[in-house]
């Protein structure tokens, strides 16, 4: 595996990012891995890596980066929640279909990925990021999925739930059963969003498990059974859209 730390130029700065792909073969499919709220850390950097090893060009950017390089949550205590809700309340879907539009320049540049074959794929806090960027760029990616997904109903104009019936791409959305960050009704607003879409679709009840089940290091939380099924899912969906590399 190839591994590497850059920085990615966008309109507001430069985005440090964690690239990942295979050694061998290519050009690979490409796929963007949308961080969670608690940061651009080494436990993402290993699901990347678990990503990139079935023959994908992985990208995780860090999201924060107008706001910090090396935030990441270390401690679930009063001031680390807080200073996460700060940086998470501090982005926007807008922000990020802006760096969306610098990860497809970047990996148009790169001679291993191939950038005619692009997925997204999001967790909690970037589950609706994964929804605005296949809104915004229905030419340029193939594929998203979105894990435990948070906010996915709101008032505002690019609310996620507004925008899945103009999704062109398929999708893949897996919800906890228990997440206060999308309840049942937030995830029945969605399935009636998506029945409107005529791209193919699956939304999925993971029952049982909670918002974060697919992290190995949220302690706890984590379910292994349903976290190698959110796996063989975005594998799965990957494979159909973005094929083999």
């Amino acid at each position: 595996m190839i591994e590497k730390h850059l920085d990615i130029p966008t309109a507001d700065g430069a985005m440090n990012s964690f690239v990942v792909y295979p050694d061998e073969g290519g050009p690979h499919p490409v796929a963007l891995f949308y961080m969670d709220a608690p940061g651009k850390r080494e436990e993402l950097h290993d699901m990347a890596r678990r990503l990139a090893a079935t023959g994908y060009y992985v990208v995780l950017p860090n999201l924060y980066y107008r706001r910090s390089r090396d935030f990441w949550l270390k401690e679930r205590n009063e001031a680390g929640m807080a200073e996460m809700f700060g940086h998470m309340r501090a982005l926007d879907n807008a922000m990020v279909v802006r760096d969306t539009a610098a990860l497809l320049k970047f990996v148009d540049a790169q001679p291993e990925a191939n950038a005619k074959r692009i997925g997204a794929v999001g967790y909690c806090m970037s589950g609706p990021f994964v929804v605005c960027a296949a809104h915004a760029y229905p030419d340029r990616i193939h594929a998203i999925a979105g894990f435990h997904p948070a906010n996915m109903v709101t008032e505002d104009p690019d609310s996620p739930h507004k925008l899945m019936p103009g999704i062109q791409c398929e999708a893949y959305y897996g919800c906890a059963e228990i997440d206060k960050w999308c309840p049942p009704k937030d995830v029945e607003v969605m399935r009636a969003a998506l029945e409107q879409n005529k791209a193919p679709h699956r939304l999925e009840m993971y029952m049982g498990v909670e918002h974060g089940f697919t992290f190995p290091l949220r302690a706890g939380i984590y379910n292994q059974p349903a976290a190698e099924r959110h796996w063989e899912r975005l594998l799965a969906l990957f494979r159909r859209t973005l094929g083999p590399a």
